[in-house]
């Protein structure tokens, strides 16, 4: 694949992968006639992991400032481990069941599919080094060692993840969205 489409370096859809996505602006997706709840559900899903992200990245922030005080520790756990685990099993659904109903309706999008697959294998790796500095920090709070230096370093992990993450759900909701709308919520 070229490597100007790999997660890391992508700044955003190539034209002809936008082809879809240009005929149906986000804006209009939610107006439109074939723009159904499971869409929403979906959309609303790709939101929740942002807005957790940045729950996390705040409260890493605060305990980097200030120390971690007597919650952060609970709540880290907590509402890491859950994004992890339903990040993970939202793409495991999208992997097995979503994506290959999609990818036979308009034969543009193949590579489109390609990326989106590919982004998921790259995720896992980011999801892994999440779970892995979360654990470290966890760690070092527990040990009382005071964990200021993994709390930083954890929240520089946490942009950068939230910086891939946004890139891949931008990405996919574009080719998505606009083929739900084109062919309808009742494809298969």
């Amino acid at each position: 694949m070229d490597t100007s489409l790999n997660l890391d370096t992508r700044t955003g859809l190539p034209v002809h992968l936008r082809v879809l996505a240009e005929k149906y602006p986000k804006a209009d997706w939610q107006g439109h006639a074939n723009f159904n709840n499971m869409t929403a559900f979906w959309l609303d899903r790709h939101l929740m992991f942002r807005k957790l992200l940045g729950q996390l990245s705040d409260e890493a922030v605060t305990a980097f400032d200030n120390g971690p005080g007597p919650r952060f520790a609970p709540n880290l756990q907590r509402m890491a481990g859950f994004f992890l685990n339903q990040l993970h099993s939202h793409h495991h659904i999208e992997d097995e069941h979503y994506f290959p109903q999609f990818l036979p309706l308009d034969a543009r999008l193949e590579q489109g599919f390609e990326i989106l697959d590919a982004d998921h294998h790259v995720l896992d790796h980011h999801i892994h080094a999440f779970a892995d500095h979360t654990n470290r920090v966890l760690r070092q709070i527990q040990d009382g060692s005071g964990a200021h230096d993994e709390i930083g370093r954890f929240h520089e992990m946490q942009q950068r993840f939230a910086t891939f993450l946004d890139r891949h759900l931008t990405d996919e909701e574009e080719i998505i969205v606009p083929l739900v709308l084109e062919y309808g919520p009742d494809f298969d």
